[in-house]
């Protein structure tokens, strides 16, 4: 494994999280647009954890814990994880008018959300040109 490799997942890792916030705080203010105001910051966390309305982004938060769980020192890291979680990342990250599930939301927030677009800009910097 080399150090590049284990920098791109870093990289990958940090405009994930940067995009995971995006997308977290504009679903918070449509949500609170449709539905009412969020009480506190731990009603929101438990929005986040058990509604319906925030649902769709369990598949982005799974993807920030394979990659966590990809860097973690005790495991050792391959070219072939980074590569396979880089392909899962371009894979979800693929928004879609006509689609159903995290691809119809993530066009959603992409469309009405320029902080959001932004964010992934510069994941898919991070994922860089390779195809996977």
């Amino acid at each position: 494994m080399t150090n590049l490799s284990r920098k791109r997942l870093e990289d990958a890792r940090n405009a994930l999280l940067t995009l995971h916030k995006a997308l977290v705080d504009s679903e918070r203010i449509t949500y609170e647009k449709t539905v009412g105001a969020i009480r506190s910051p731990n009603h929101f966390l438990q929005l986040l954890t058990t509604d319906p309305w925030f649902a769709w982004l369990q598949p982005l938060s799974q993807l920030i814990v394979s990659i966590d769980e990809a860097l973690d020192p005790r495991e050792p890291l391959t070219n072939t994880t980074v590569d396979a979680i880089s392909k899962q990342a371009r894979l979800l990250l693929t928004p879609s008018e006509e689609s159903e599930g995290f691809a119809r939301h993530y066009f959603d927030a992409l469309q009405r959300d320029p902080d959001v677009v932004i964010a992934h800009g510069e994941m898919i910097k991070a994922l860089g040109g390779r195809k996977g």
